[in-house]
């Protein structure tokens, strides 16, 4: 069936400070959990791309590492990979948190988007956890800076105006065709999307101290001839310290850990899952460019 000339597809990058919701929007957007999410900044290490499949459109997101100050190689890696994306997209959502002022971190987004001739969507994300008043000095105060080609105040965790953002955006995407087939929801492998839910429980549930330092890999994923699935997860850590906080006393925590991610992987593979977890130190892992390469962090980082 020959597709319609008014069918609209393009791929929009959301970018932000870290934490502000980005992960939370685009997964809310396309009804399923792809992209991890954390109230640690930085969650997002890679840049993730995420289907919207509508009669009339296909919206492909891609949710980028939040742009902040880098402090390490693998930082380094995550804001080139979010910068990088800039260049490639038809339009960008500028993801920013409505319980925040205007800071440091999004005046140096503000200045990058400056180079780019692409249109820029403000997002103004949790106007659940403020007054509808207050969402006015807010914008003004963004679009005093910048000449955004639209701003939609929404919040992702309770699904208001999403409708309203995707209107906005569909204003500004080609016609073109549908580059993806309607059930497809990312072009990320099930193993890497295994080992990002595994490293989200872990964030959930580590002190402070540990997160970042952490990296995650699918070792195994087998499917039996029953149909279960059976998979071997290595979590990395840089200091023998940690590694003890990641297992937990007797090995509480990497149980917690093992059973949080195994219910979100069965819903994900829609099969009965037997996850084996490793914790293994990689002393400095995220200042050694060999090791960031095999991680899937690019040789470059």
């Amino acid at each position: 069936m020959e597709q319609k000339e008014t069918h609209k597809s393009g791929f929009i990058a959301v970018i932000g400070r870290p934490n502000v919701g980005k992960s939370t929007l685009v997964n809310t957007l396309i009804g399923q959990k792809i992209a991890i999410m954390s109230d640690k900044p930085q969650t997002t290490r890679n840049r993730i791309l995420c289907i919207l499949t509508e009669p009339d459109a296909q919206y492909i997101f891609l949710d980028t590492p939040g742009i902040h100050k880098p402090k390490h190689k693998l930082g380094e890696y995550m804001v080139k990979a979010a910068e990088g994306t800039l260049k490639e997209v038809d339009a960008i959502l500028f993801v920013v948190d409505a319980t925040e002022k205007m800071g440091v971190g999004e005046r140096y987004i503000l200045e990058r988007l400056q180079a780019t001739k692409k249109p820029v969507i403000l997002v103004v994300n949790k106007i659940d956890l403020i007054e509808r008043k207050q969402a006015l000095p807010i914008i003004a105060g963004y679009t005093a800076v910048y000449s955004f080609a639209g701003v939609v105040p929404v919040s992702a965790k309770k699904e208001v105006n999403l409708d309203s953002l995707l209107d906005e955006l569909r204003k500004y995407l080609p016609i073109g065709p549908q580059y993806y087939p309607k059930d497809m929801v990312t072009d990320q492998p099930e193993r890497l999307i295994v080992a990002e839910l595994v490293r989200e429980k872990v964030l959930h549930l580590t002190r402070d101290e540990v997160p970042h330092a952490i990296a995650v890999e699918t070792e195994e994923m087998t499917t039996r001839s029953n149909g279960d699935v059976y998979i071997r997860v290595t979590i990395y850590v840089e200091r023998d310290s940690q590694k003890g906080i990641v297992i937990g006393a007797k090995g509480a925590l990497l149980k917690e850990i093992s059973t949080f991610a195994r219910k979100d992987i069965e819903m994900m593979l829609g099969a009965r899952v037997f996850l084996e977890l490793w914790v293994k130190v990689k002393k400095d892992w995220r200042n050694r460019a060999g090791v960031l390469h095999h991680l899937g962090f690019g040789g470059d980082a």
